[in-house]
């Protein structure tokens, strides 16, 4: 089986991290997987939804805004805002990378702050949503990084890495980290979202007007495993080496934009 871009069934499109590309934010990167291009921007706030406070719940909260760009699809994509409320897509999506980025963050340790975490995409070619856990991943940890360092925490709330990876079945053959072409035309679709020590988080999977069996599914879960262990590797080194670099240079982002 060959795939449209040439990559081996379990083979990733190329990954990259690019920091500080939203100064502004406390914590920001794009992430890049294959010509799938996310922002994804972590901002802290000083300050817990309503109602927290009215409930008295303790600690802080972290919450997650998805939206792709007018101009990330080959057909512009209208704005929410023109639509008057967000389509049910991105709502899902924005509740998905909420709980990921929950499940690894100590709130107690977080304080009475609120993290922001704003995903935009730039250009989808697949794997939007697992895109944007990965960098949101990174950014947050960025983010939380530098309140340390300043002396806002005292105890790290993020407890472990998280990511995230799709995987399917295409012409008959399980294949990891799809992108649009292989996305559209695959029988079987899963999501699978995994800490650093490779527990399951959420699996989302499920046929394309096709069945699978339970070796599908075994095969899908491996591949994604064995992504998973790469993306956490990239994501320690963006992390470890955010600091060390200034805002990003826009002119930069030119090698960024070239085609996979």
């Amino acid at each position: 089986m060959s795939r449209p871009d040439g990559r081996t069934p379990e083979q990733l499109r190329p990954i990259s991290f690019l920091p500080n590309v939203a100064p502004h934010a406390s914590g920001s990167v794009l992430v890049s997987f294959g010509n799938t291009r996310v922002i994804c921007a972590a901002t802290i706030e000083e300050d817990v939804p309503r109602w927290m406070k009215a409930q008295k719940v303790k600690g802080g909260w972290v919450t997650a805004e998805y939206s792709m760009l007018p101009y990330s699809t080959l057909d512009r994509k209208a704005r929410a805002s023109s639509q008057g409320r967000i389509d049910g897509r991105s709502s899902e999506i924005q509740r998905l990378i909420g709980r990921a980025l929950r499940a690894v963050i100590d709130l107690k340790k977080l304080g009475q702050r609120t993290i922001w975490l704003d995903c935009d995409v730039l250009q989808a070619d697949g794997g939007t949503r697992t895109a944007s856990i990965t960098g949101g991943c990174v950014a947050i940890a960025i983010a939380l990084n530098r309140l340390l360092g300043t002396g806002g925490l005292t105890d790290f709330p993020l407890r472990k890495l998280v990511t995230a990876i799709s995987a399917g079945v295409y012409q008959g053959t399980p294949v990891l980290d799809l992108n649009y072409v292989e996305d559209k035309d695959a029988t079987v679709d899963f999501n699978v979202v995994m800490t650093e020590d490779l527990e399951f988080v959420e699996v989302q999977g499920s046929g394309e007007e096709a069945v699978f069996s339970q070796s599908d599914m075994n095969a899908m879960l491996e591949l994604s495993k064995s992504g998973i262990g790469e993306l956490v590797a990239l994501q320690r080194k963006a992390i470890l080496e955010a600091d060390s670099v200034g805002p990003t240079d826009l002119a930069s982002l030119g090698d960024v934009f070239k085609t996979s």
